[in-house]
């Protein structure tokens, strides 16, 4: 309850090495839109159809219920201390393992009171993790979505997570269209595992060029873990998410994210240098003030409270208090920091 009252009420810098993260003031009527990697976020049931054994009470992890609701508890404990409790209107996740789980954050803790309303497609991956969204119905109506498969022509036999795809009404006051992303992981080396999220990035581009083609002041929010930074090729060239402000078209994709990365901010911490893997890239037209909905630079932010962080014993500073460190379960929350984007509305 301590940590969560410093949430609340205070600002306070933390320093990380040579990095310093600023907590933002949070303000508790703002609409939320929240990405967040959860890390292994799975349920302590065999599922014969994936390779989720080590998540088991007899794996390798020895997950148990007393765990798992642990983990629930405390995914739960940063969406209301994002909201200041008002939580997000939106939360994209990932590395969630099924829609039970997700029925379980959202039915089994605190936040029943908000009836969060899921949507979640079974993805391909091998390891069964998929992406999912959760909104409170009050403050998002979606029209449609779609689960976009991923499927490499040259090995369609390598799978993994499907892009999630929403479009909705924003506080009853204009449509979004919203991308949830976990694209393939650096395993195997960052540039031998480049191609696979070109190839994602490629998927990708052509949705929201499609989307823009038909409406050319649509409102798109992009945001995940996407396995590569802000200045990476996937990201950069491929997907043309732009980090050059200066002059915002409507037609073209930017990277608030970006922004964060000059900050020195970061979401997560990888052989003691933080970056920036979770990301959130809107369509220009967000970025014009005169339309109803619209946001700007200094509307996005990584949630970095105390409580979401453990000293670096390996580097200095600190660095995500996750769940697991290697298989030493530490009871954590995550090996990313959430992040979220404000969105304000014209009348």
């Amino acid at each position: 309850m301590k940590n969560l009252i410093i949430v609340f009420l205070a600002c306070y810098i933390i320093c990380s090495g040579q990095v310093c993260f600023s907590q933002n003031t949070l303000h508790e009527n703002d609409y939320k839109v929240m990405f967040y990697n959860v890390e292994n976020l799975f349920d302590t049931e065999n599922d014969s159809l994936i390779n989720d054994e080590e998540f088991l009470p007899t794996g390798d992890r020895f997950w148990n219920n007393t765990k798992y609701y642990n983990k629930l508890k405390n995914i739960y404990k940063v969406i209301i201390a994002i909201g200041g409790w008002n939580p997000p209107a939106i939360i994209g996740l990932c590395e969630i393992e099924n829609h039970r789980v997700l029925n379980d954050l959202v039915n089994n803790t605190p936040l029943v009171k908000f009836e969060y309303q899921i949507i979640h497609k079974n993805s391909p991956d091998r390891r069964g993790i998929d992406v999912g969204i959760l909104y409170r119905k009050d403050l998002f109506e979606p029209i449609y979505h779609l689960a976009i498969p991923i499927i490499y022509p040259d090995q369609p036999e390598n799978k993994t997570r499907d892009i999630l795809y929403v479009k909705g009404l924003a506080n009853q006051i204009d449509t979004i269209h919203v991308f949830v992303n976990h694209w393939p992981s650096r395993w195997g080396g960052q540039f031998e595992s480049e191609d696979r999220r070109i190839f994602v990035a490629n998927v990708l581009k052509s949705k929201t060029d499609s989307i823009l083609s038909t409406d050319s002041i649509a409102k798109i929010i992009i945001m995940g873990d996407f396995n590569d930074y802000p200045d990476n090729t996937s990201i950069n060239k491929t997907l043309n998410a732009q980090t050059d402000y200066s002059n915002i078209s409507s037609l073209g994709l930017y990277n608030l994210s970006a922004n964060l990365q000059k900050q020195n901010i970061g979401s997560n911490k990888y052989q003691g240098e933080w970056g920036i893997l979770d990301q959130i890239i809107v369509s220009g037209s967000l970025l014009n003030t005169d339309e109803k909905i619209h946001t700007s630079l200094n509307d996005i932010f990584i949630f970095n409270s105390d409580f979401l962080l453990e000293p670096d014993e390996g580097y200095f500073g600190f660095r995500p208090y996750r769940t697991f460190s290697g298989f030493t379960y530490l009871g954590g929350f995550s090996d990313h920091l959430p992040t979220y984007l404000i969105l304000n509305f014209k009348k």
